[in-house]
């Protein structure tokens, strides 16, 4: 898996809250890495296939990337088979 470009990326660093649940929906094997904001959350797509954890270490990875921060600052918090996913922001790290 390449690193995801910052620039195509949105700037989801107001959510970098200690605490914060970040819901979002996740498509694997997409044709490219991407973050997209709408009224009904965040939608991930990850060109990783859904297995062994691939795709949800992308989509941490991604979320990461696009908030600013390190990815061991995002926990899984519910959905590790589900495309509906939550991490948490721990804020250590």
């Amino acid at each position: 898996m390449g690193k995801p470009k910052r620039k195509n990326l949105p700037d989801l660093s107001d959510l970098a809250v200690t605490g914060a649940k970040i819901a979002v929906k996740v498509t694997p094997k997409a044709a490219a890495n991407g973050i997209i904001q709408s009224e009904t959350g965040l939608k991930v797509t990850v060109t990783c296939v859904p297995e062994n954890g691939k795709a949800t270490e992308a989509v941490r990875s991604l979320l990461a990337k696009a908030m600013g921060v390190a990815s061991s600052n995002l926990e899984l918090h519910q959905g590790a088979t589900s495309r509906n996913k939550v991490f948490v922001y721990t804020g250590r790290g």
